[in-house]
């Protein structure tokens, strides 16, 4: 099992938090995790445990719609809660569990 820490929208090349909406901020949360995952040989096709944190729970529907487009079916287990706030003023912070890869 892999374990990843959460990310937040932080761009690589600057270390800074993205601009944009809840969903812009989700794209680029998913490809700190992708990253991640490459980087320990693993795909998002091994992904089966996310937690999301929102700020806004009404963010929800704009993060659902992105996280439909990174995961197929059947989609991981998930759950998503909303927190009073995240570093850097960030809309959603993603965790996630993989299994052992293939």
């Amino acid at each position: 099992m892999l374990f990843l820490s959460g990310q937040t929208p932080i761009d690589p090349a600057t270390g800074k938090l993205i601009d944009g909406d809840v969903a812009a901020q989700t794209h680029q949360v998913f490809a700190n995790l992708e990253s991640v995952l490459t980087a320990a040989g693993r795909t998002l096709d091994d992904v089966i445990k996310v937690n999301v944190y929102l700020v806004d729970m009404d963010d929800f529907a704009a993060m659902n719609s992105v996280y439909g487009t990174i995961f197929n079916t059947p989609y991981p287990a998930r759950t998503t809660v909303a927190v009073v706030g995240l570093p850097l003023g960030a809309r959603v912070e993603i965790e996630l569990v993989a299994s052992s890869g293939r």
